[in-house]
């Protein structure tokens, strides 16, 4: 019984990752391809679905600790599941906040901002991919390659900020427009941290090492 309720609740955060997954991809289609529909579809996914991922699978995990008290790995599995949903949850919010950002964009087009987020965008998506590649294949090379990549997306961000200030120092009038494509990019740093923080916890699981301190602090 305790292994199906397992293997369930895997089934469960699997779903719910995809779910995020495509969020991000529409998202990020609806920027470049400027489709309000898609990117109005990606606020509707997180008000009727992802939302109800989350709760469900936060009260099955605590229901499974409370039932079974599951020890070692089991135990292990079952806290990092809940850590993981916690993470998905929060990088909805970040698909939600670039959607919001990409049709004020689309609403205010007389203002052109000539930057390229597309290569922050296809790291921070691969990264995403990855690591719940690396989940569900318990793939831990994987997993480190992810972690590594993280400060690829923080050289990147590094550049594309300083473009955006440089337009709004030299130009008032991008300033609303800059800001929200600086809110994009943040949101994609964000995302490709949360997916650090899964890899992080699929090498603690089936490794047992613990890395977080380990790594570069962030800039």
């Amino acid at each position: 019984m305790f292994d199906e309720k397992i293997l369930d609740l895997k089934r469960e955060i699997i779903e719910y990752a995809s779910l995020v997954e495509n969020m991000i991809e529409k998202s990020i289609k609806g920027l470049i391809m400027k489709e309000k529909e898609i990117l109005s579809e990606v606020i509707k996914i997180d008000e009727d679905k992802a939302n109800k991922y989350e709760i469900e699978i936060d009260e099955k995990c605590v229901n499974i600790i409370a039932q079974y008290e599951p020890k070692a790995k089991d135990l292990r599995m079952v806290l990092m599941i809940l850590k993981m949903n916690n993470d998905l949850e929060r990088i909805g919010d970040h698909a939600v906040n670039i959607s919001q950002s990409s049709l004020y964009l689309l609403e205010h087009p007389f203002v052109k901002v000539d930057i390229d987020i597309s290569q922050i965008a296809e790291v921070s998506k691969k990264m995403l991919k990855d690591s719940i590649i690396a989940f569900i294949t318990e793939d831990v090379s994987l997993a480190r390659t992810v972690c590594k990549n993280d400060s690829v997306i923080d050289n990147l961000k590094y550049e594309l900020s300083k473009k955006l200030i440089d337009f709004m120092s030299s130009d008032p009038k991008t300033i609303k427009n800059a800001l929200n494509i600086m809110r994009i990019v943040n949101n994609l740093e964000r995302i490709a941290d949360l997916a650090t923080n899964i890899c992080e916890e699929v090498i603690f699981i089936f490794e047992g090492k613990v890395i977080k301190h380990h790594l570069e602090e962030k800039k």
